[in-house]
């Protein structure tokens, strides 16, 4: 285990740079919460891409970048007594106690499911009227319709097999097509939206990230065509004059690596 003292000494003097900052820097004082946000949502999605691309030292550096937002935030806070660093770690630390009575109480829980249906079960007793209240309105839709499972499941709303999910992709697909044939927009689109999110529901199944997933193809995707592109270099030619049958030999070659 790394020297708690280390570590409670690289925090400090990250407190103490970010005070140094606030005070001496202009562009640091300028700084607001709200104009932070946008910056903040970046460095995530950087962090997310370290991470799916298993850059461990990426990952240590935009981890740097997310705690600095962190201190910067309550830093700001601090300076119009609404809350500070201190208040920020108690209370997440007060919250993790409280969610974990399989720990820091006598309940007891048999598997990684029922922890998880005790957190949603604990979350409705602090007041939340809903389970899903705890899914950002931000989120990509993506990323929020596997949120609004996963919570969904907490309660025990959920589907019993895999079988029983592919069964539903199945319907919603046949009922997109049906949508497509009678040309009415605003019905496809909501059929393609069924459509998603029964394959969001069944990749859960398969234990896959749709997020992962999809990023995964993107990258195969972009390495695939920028490949083409060089190609296209190679024999002067501009994709936009080559023919698509030209253009599938370079990719099919390009499947090769």
């Amino acid at each position: 285990m790394a020297d708690r003292h280390l570590q409670l000494q690289a925090f400090g003097r990250l407190l103490d740079i970010m005070d140094d900052l606030r005070e001496k820097c202009p562009w640091d004082r300028k700084q607001t919460l709200q104009s932070l946000r946008h910056l903040t949502i970046e460095e995530t999605y950087e962090l997310g891409d370290a991470i799916l691309d298993n850059n461990l030292p990426e990952v240590k550096k935009e981890l740097g970048d997310l705690l600095l937002h962190i201190v910067f935030y309550a830093k700001i806070g601090s300076e119009t007594n609404d809350f500070d660093i201190a208040g920020v770690c108690n209370e997440i630390c007060d919250k993790l106690i409280h969610r974990h009575p399989h720990i820091y109480s006598d309940t007891v829980v048999k598997d990684e499911e029922e922890v998880k249906q005790n957190w949603e079960k604990l979350k409705l007793k602090e007041g939340k009227k809903s389970v899903l209240e705890g899914v950002p309105r931000s989120l990509p839709a993506l990323v929020k319709a596997s949120r609004i499972q996963d919570k969904a499941k907490g309660v025990g709303f959920d589907w019993e097999e895999p079988s029983q999910v592919w069964d539903k992709v199945q319907e919603e697909l046949q009922e997109l097509s049906e949508e497509v044939q009678s040309g009415d927009h605003d019905k496809i689109e909501g059929e393609f939206g069924d459509v998603l999110f029964s394959m969001i529901n069944y990749a859960r199944f398969l234990n896959i990230n749709p997020e992962d997933a999809l990023e995964r193809t993107n990258k195969k995707f972009i390495k695939r065509f920028q490949y083409l592109e060089s190609k296209a270099g190679e024999i002067g030619k501009p994709l936009s004059e080559m023919t698509l049958a030209e253009m599938d030999v370079f990719w099919n070659e390009a499947k090769r690596f």
